[in-house]
């Protein structure tokens, strides 16, 4: 498949590597104004691009990863060439219902919500789409299965889709920290206490996937009566760490809506 990604941020470069790395026989092209900032993609083999028109000709799937106020100008500029062709939206708060207007009908019309760890494959990508666009849709969710999870949702949980899986990777990141800043006070160097934090929480993460089972059965595997386990989850608790953490996505899902 011929991939035209439009934008060459924080998100539309984890894209980039993702596809490149994790996918085979697929043509990757990145357009950005300033193609010096991305220029580390290259060796990779991914096009660059500083107009967003020069990659959509060949392109069967463009990817729109820009800023929602960039998103009206990237449109007029790309609809003459969008027919017939599939247009995959990062965009956030950008309906299927408003793109499809945008782009006059004549091309498949998709939201996806991915995140940076696309770039390691490790994304939990989102996807909506209409039955017109099921076959597209397919096709597109087979591509993120390759970059991580993809899993298909209804489109009016797509602001929650990007809180719990694109703006969770930060909460995650958070949690990490933190760990890593308690190993500290517990006496690991800080490189030490990097490494064990985050390769216990990639196996937690590993066991709960593989396993499909709630988490609380998981937790029940590591606590035992008495042990330090347990009195340290009840003081995390006692301390608001579940509420607080509930509490924070929610508040991003109100910022969005």
């Amino acid at each position: 498949m011929n991939i035209h990604i439009i934008g060459g941020g924080n998100l539309g470069t984890a894209l980039a590597i993702g596809l490149a790395n994790f996918t085979k026989e697929n043509v990757i092209s990145v357009s950005r104004r300033n193609i010096n900032h991305i220029r580390h993609l290259e060796p990779l083999g991914i096009v660059l691009l500083t107009d967003n028109k020069a990659g959509i000709e060949d392109a069967e799937l463009i990817i729109l990863s820009v800023k929602p106020y960039q998103v009206d100008g990237v449109l007029d500029e790309i609809k003459p060439f969008c027919k017939d062709k599939v247009v995959a939206s990062a965009v956030t708060g950008l309906s299927l219902e408003d793109l499809n207007q945008k782009l006059n009908g004549n091309c498949s019309i998709i939201r996806i919500m991915p995140n940076i760890a696309a770039q390691f494959g490790e994304s939990a990508t989102c996807l909506a789409y209409s039955a017109a666009n099921e076959k597209s849709g397919e096709q597109v969710v087979e591509l993120f299965n390759q970059l991580g999870t993809a899993v298909r949702i209804e489109e009016k949980l797509m602001d929650a889709a990007t809180v719990l899986g694109a703006c969770g990777t930060a909460y995650a990141l958070r949690y990490i920290r933190a760990s890593m800043q308690a190993g500290i006070e517990i006496g690991f160097d800080a490189a030490t206490a990097l490494t064990i934090a985050s390769q216990t929480a990639k196996g937690a993460a590993k066991m709960a996937l593989e396993e499909n089972v709630h988490p609380e059965q998981l937790i029940d595997r590591v606590t035992t009566p008495q042990g330090c386990t347990i009195v340290g989850l009840n003081e995390m608790e006692h301390q608001g760490f579940s509420s607080a953490l509930i509490r924070g996505i929610k508040t991003s899902l109100d910022k969005i809506k």
